[in-house]
């Protein structure tokens, strides 16, 4: 019978293995080495200027990352469920965070060292695949947050976040949705009302 903390990993892995199987040995290593950690609503994950040290999958709840641009913070991603969480950044483990990670919600993640990620990297080589298409994941969806934000129309910005977190949309504070377009909350408001009206 499978306990509580292997269900909570056994989330992530199944995650992992819509990319490519786990060999039994890494199923190990991830159920020896990968924990899970709860965060409150408003509760940091990281802070500008920590040194990483995991990448976290989120089995509930939502998070968004954030900068201090003269004490504004502006929100520069969002994300939820059965995504994994890192400081890009910092991945290489010579450079500190930039962005700043918040729960959104009350948040369940399990935690994966690097030290780990990199291990497993360099023990199952057919590993990096998976680290690949996650990185290709995570480099899309960081181009579409930057496409979106190019746009001139507040209210084009505003179906294309609707087109893409559609299924956040009632989840996230609007102050957060609207630092993440680049717009006022005012100004989403209006917008908000003139599309679900």
């Amino acid at each position: 019978m499978m306990t509580k903390v292997n269900a909570e990993i056994y989330q992530m892995m199944l995650v992992l293995e819509q990319y490519s199987s786990l060999r039994e040995e890494v199923r190990e290593l991830l159920m020896e080495n990968v924990t899970p950690l709860k965060l409150q609503k408003g509760e940091l994950l990281m802070k500008s200027g920590d040194a990483p040290s995991a990448v976290y999958f989120v089995r509930r709840g939502a998070l968004r990352g954030f900068i201090d641009d003269e004490g504004k913070d502006i929100t520069t991603w969002i994300t939820a469920e059965n995504e994994f969480v890192a400081s890009i950044s910092g991945l290489d483990g010579s450079t500190s965070a930039v962005q700043t990670i918040e729960a959104i919600e009350d948040c369940d993640l399990v935690q994966m060292p690097l030290l780990l990620m990199e291990k497993i990297y360099e023990l199952y080589p057919e590993t990096n695949r998976i680290g690949r298409i996650l990185f290709q994941q995570y480099y899309m969806d960081a181009e579409r947050r930057a496409l979106i934000v190019r746009y001139a129309k507040a209210e084009q910005r505003y179906k294309l976040f609707l087109e893409q977190y559609g299924h956040l949309s009632n989840r996230i504070p609007l102050k957060f949705i609207a630092s993440f377009l680049g717009i006022t909350i005012e100004t989403l408001s209006r917008v908000r009302r003139k599309i679900l009206h």
